[in-house]
């Protein structure tokens, strides 16, 4: 399992990423999410775990702006689910759900570099083939054509009983 970065919240407010040294901003935080890092947050006196609050207001800054992902009747199932016998379930079929969704995407994505990588193969091939169909044709005419010409020299030469220098065979 991919190991942590801590991540130290000081009285005043202020994020201290441990691992690069250096006071981090909530986007900060979402770049290295973005990235695939997990991230740990806790009080910097009383080591209480602080994670989800923190990936609460990086989720809320990122609804305010643009398109949300979390729409207002979505949030609202969201709130009639809390306290509920099927809050577990909702969390574990949330869970699930992104799971599969990101599997698919990255099947999707690898399926797109494939594609990527050689979007001209199967043109590569019939140029291919095509290559060897011509040459195959220019060998059949060479062939061809140096085959009749020899064979017409034969039949010349056993028309008129002479050899290849003219003279008489005495056939």
């Amino acid at each position: 399992m991919q190991q942590e970065r801590l991540i130290r919240k000081y009285t005043n407010r202020r994020l201290y990423d441990t691992s690069g040294s250096r006071h981090v901003t909530l986007d900060d935080l979402r770049q290295l999410i973005v990235s695939g890092e997990k991230i740990k947050v806790v009080d910097d006196k009383s080591g209480e775990d602080l994670t989800r609050s923190v990936l609460l207001q990086i989720i809320s800054e990122q609804e305010q702006f643009g398109s949300p992902v979390l729409g207002a009747e979505l949030l609202e199932m969201i709130i009639r689910f809390y306290g509920g016998p099927m809050q577990a379930l909702l969390s574990r079929y949330l869970e699930q759900a992104f799971v599969t969704m990101l599997k698919q995407q990255e099947a999707m994505q690898l399926e797109m570099a494939k594609a990527l990588q050689t979007p001209f193969a199967p043109l590569s091939e019939f140029a291919r083939k095509n290559v060897e169909m011509w040459e195959q044709m220019q060998a059949a005419t060479r062939d061809a054509i140096l085959g009749r010409t020899a064979n017409k020299g034969r039949a010349a030469d056993a028309a008129t009983n002479t050899g290849t220098n003219g003279k008489p065979t005495g056939k």
